[in-house]
């Protein structure tokens, strides 16, 4: 729903809530996104932005969003993985920056200086910065720049071909 020009995704105490998405038919390759988001403390979960992406509505189990997301986690103890990409494309479905095998995400990549604000705790805005340029991916979260990431070799892989995902979606 929209609230005083503010769109609001809440699935708070929804166990059978699903996924909420925001989409566009229009299709995008080269881009800057500014996004101003707001999260609490009590947010069990993460959301993400998912840039150069594709629903595909025949995957099993009712369908599937192949693409890299850029994650916002707003749980305090791992807030600081906000700006890091993983990728959800099927044939991948890891960390990519920093590349990891799987979705387990180290405290060794915690960063030195990482600011992120809670609604519940005063001024609450974050922002996130995602620029898209060919291959390479870049983030800044607040300020702080977090991702600067060369995606030659997987964003234009097989399985990011085969989708129709990564250079544009």
């Amino acid at each position: 729903r929209v609230e005083q020009g503010t769109i609001q995704c809440d699935s708070l105490g929804r166990p059978d809530h699903d996924y909420v998405w925001l989409e566009s038919d229009r299709e995008f390759g080269d881009f800057e996104l500014k996004l101003k988001f707001q999260v609490f403390t009590n947010s069990p979960g993460n959301s993400g932005v998912q840039f150069r992406s594709r629903y595909d509505t025949n995957a099993e189990n009712g369908g599937w969003l192949d693409g890299p997301q850029v994650d916002i986690h707003p749980p305090r103890a791992m807030c600081w993985r906000t700006g890091l990409i993983y990728d959800e494309t099927r044939g991948e479905r890891r960390w990519v920056s920093p590349s990891l095998p799987d979705s387990k995400m180290p405290p060794r990549f915690k960063p030195e200086r990482f600011v992120f604000k809670y609604a519940d705790d005063g001024d609450g805005w974050n922002e996130l910065i995602l620029r898209c340029e060919g291959n390479r991916v870049r983030t800044i979260v607040n300020g702080i720049p977090r991702t600067d990431w060369d995606g030659t070799g997987v964003l234009d892989n097989e399985a990011h071909v085969r989708h129709n995902v990564g250079r544009v979606g």
